[in-house]
């Protein structure tokens, strides 16, 4: 990566990138000893890292292949961001504790400023490691190893969706957690819709810019522009949003009054990756209070809901941990809820034939569903690569838990997810280095269940696939 100074140009070898503020409190003196707390701006990190710019990259939708360099880059810059944020967060601990051993007031008083400034820079850097990981995520997420164009139906998941989306106000909530094809289930959906003359209008959380989420307005408009803009209507908003209204109300009725009027066919409205707005306290209860309006709206028998049966909704996220809800509020304990299952022995034969694997034998794919069991990312995964002839069955399967394993990125990325969660990687440290089902807390057995890396057996939790268990029980030791 490119060093850049202040000013936003490259960085020569020869330029000292030790700059201070006017604010420099480095050997200061705290109780009567000397801490070096070099002065950070939001361009500085310890004085030694310049603008660590987040890679501004856009996954097309019709784009099922990312290259390996695009992939690797952007691997890169989020272990960038990652030691920039760890030498953040240290020098903010450093100033913490200057701070309360410090008896001078003046000092103490420049001490509280400075902090204010490395804590703003922290979760600057915090904010960017995030949408650096969700970028990351994405880009794995569009296949290379993984042919997504081919799809194996889990009967009667698919007829279910069909039939509750061509109903009057209907809502569908797809739950499984990260990799098990909900996106897919998705797309075939509203394919399905399409071909009934119905509008589509497709949502992707997990591609929302921060700013989008800043506050509950500035999504709610974001949202009425985005639905507007795949309809290809122009967007409206100053005629139909006024000020005088709450914001779930000026929402409703935009799409009351324009989307859903200017029409007499239905739309389906789909929210993939809903769970991003779980760690946003002012969006989410009042966003699935908005939606669970217009879920009772279209069970009115007058002209309003006549209008409101014309709108369907799709919900889809990986976790049923969502911050509590007044029951009468909650989207998620009303319309049709599908939780999605990994693949069966058959589904995989069916799979491997698709792929013009029909001569590997039964009890080869049942090794490989040993190891991974049905989870369709990892078996279309090992069965590309075998159909590649990039490896054999059997290497695929000793390296699998290994750094050298065609699994590694997917490995790492759950590792990372541990290791940024203490809670997550102790929880997770205790399943896989014993044999048998473990209680945990219940909000990390639901992270940990989302992130797909534990089976829920009553109340207790696994391993979810003998890969995990090979391959985190030497990680965590």
């Amino acid at each position: 990566m490119t060093l850049k100074n202040a000013q936003g140009k490259p960085m020569p070898d020869s330029e000292d990138p030790k700059q201070v503020s006017n604010n420099d409190l480095r050997n200061s003196q705290f109780g009567g000893g000397l801490i070096n707390a070099g002065t950070v701006n939001a361009r500085q990190i310890g004085g030694d890292i310049y603008n660590i710019h987040l890679g501004q990259q856009t996954v097309a939708s019709g784009n099922l292949v990312q290259s390996q360099n695009q992939r690797e880059r952007s691997q890169q810059e989020r272990d960038s961001l990652e030691k920039a944020y760890t030498l953040q967060s240290q020098k903010v601990a450093n100033l913490r504790t200057a701070l309360v051993i410090e008896t001078d007031v003046t000092r103490k008083f420049q001490y509280e400023y400075q902090l204010q400034s490395e804590e703003r820079t922290l979760k600057e850097l915090g904010d960017k490691l995030n949408a650096s990981e969700r970028q990351l995520q994405v880009a794995e997420n569009s296949g290379l190893e993984a042919d997504t164009t081919i799809y194996i139906e889990r009967s009667p998941i698919e007829d279910k969706c069909y039939k509750a989306i061509v109903q009057p106000g209907a809502l569908i909530r797809l739950k499984a957690p990260q990799r098990m094809g909900k996106t897919l289930l998705l797309e075939k959906t509203l394919d399905y819709a399409r071909h009934q003359g119905y509008q589509t209008a497709k949502i992707d959380l997990q591609l929302a810019d921060i700013d989008v989420l800043a506050n509950l307005k500035t999504f709610l408009q974001w949202l009425c522009v985005d639905v507007a803009d795949s309809l290809e209507l122009e967007p409206q908003l100053e005629k139909h949003w006024q000020e005088v209204f709450g914001l779930n109300k000026n929402c409703s009725r935009y799409f009351q009054k324009y989307l859903l009027s200017v029409t007499d066919t239905p739309l389906v409205l789909a929210i993939d990756n809903f769970e991003r707005l779980f760690q946003y306290p002012e969006i989410f209860p009042q966003f699935c209070l908005l939606l669970r309006g217009w879920y009772e709206a279209a069970k009115q028998g007058d002209k309003i809901g006549n209008i409101w049966k014309k709108l369907r909704l799709v919900v889809v996220h990986s976790t049923e941990s969502y911050p509590s809800l007044d029951s009468n509020h909650s989207p998620f304990n009303v319309g049709l809820a599908i939780d999605l299952p990994e693949f069966n022995l058959q589904q995989v034969t069916d799979l491997a034939k698709q792929q013009d694997l029909g001569l590997l034998k039964e009890q080869d794919l049942a090794q490989l569903m040993e190891l991974v069991g049905g989870h369709p990312y990892l078996v279309q995964s090992a069965i590309a690569h075998l159909k590649s002839q990039q490896v054999t069955l059997e290497e695929l399967l000793r390296l699998a838990p290994t750094e050298q394993g065609i699994f590694s990125d997917h490995l790492r990325q759950q590792l990372w997810h541990l290791q940024h969660n203490p809670q997550l990687e102790i929880g997770y440290k205790k399943v896989v280095m014993t044999n048998a089902p473990v209680r945990l807390d219940t909000e990390v057995a639901f992270k940990l269940h989302s992130l797909g890396l534990v089976k829920l057996v009553s109340n207790d939790c696994v391993p979810s696939w003998d890969l995990y268990r090979q391959y985190f029980s030497t990680r965590l030791e």
